[in-house]
């Protein structure tokens, strides 16, 4: 149980006196280092993937790896890289390299898209 009273520091709770920083002018003072920003790539990885801008166009499936999926929950599409779905529907997925494991590449028809591997039962 508190008691509802601090007992610490019976001193004065002013700052301390200016001399006790560093004066603002030395700071100013010192040589200024330059910075180099730094971006990470990812080598040998397609650009629109390593980028994170998937152009469903572009994409072509992989000779083998295809899946069918049935879709678990109608899902809307935030932007043009993601595939709207209904419940029920089935599609045919499939992963690329460097891709988020959370997401795959969908097809349904001429329609192409990410897709979130949640909404998804795996078939085949």
């Amino acid at each position: 149980r508190f008691s509802g009273t601090f007992v610490g520091n019976a001193e004065s709770t002013s700052p301390p006196p200016a001399a006790a920083s560093p004066p603002a002018l030395a700071a100013a003072s010192l040589p200024a280092v330059p910075t180099i920003p730094v971006v990470p790539t990812l080598g040998g990885v397609a650009s629109t993937v390593a980028e994170g801008v998937l152009n469903p166009n572009e994409v072509k499936p992989p000779a083998s790896g295809t899946r069918k999926a049935r879709v678990l929950y109608d899902y809307e599409a935030a932007d043009s890289t993601e595939l709207a779905l209904l419940a029920d529907e089935m599609i045919t997925v499939y992963s690329l390299p460097g891709m988020d494991p959370d997401w795959l590449i969908g097809e349904r028809g001429n329609q192409k898209g990410k897709v979130p591997v949640t909404y998804l039962e795996l078939l085949s």
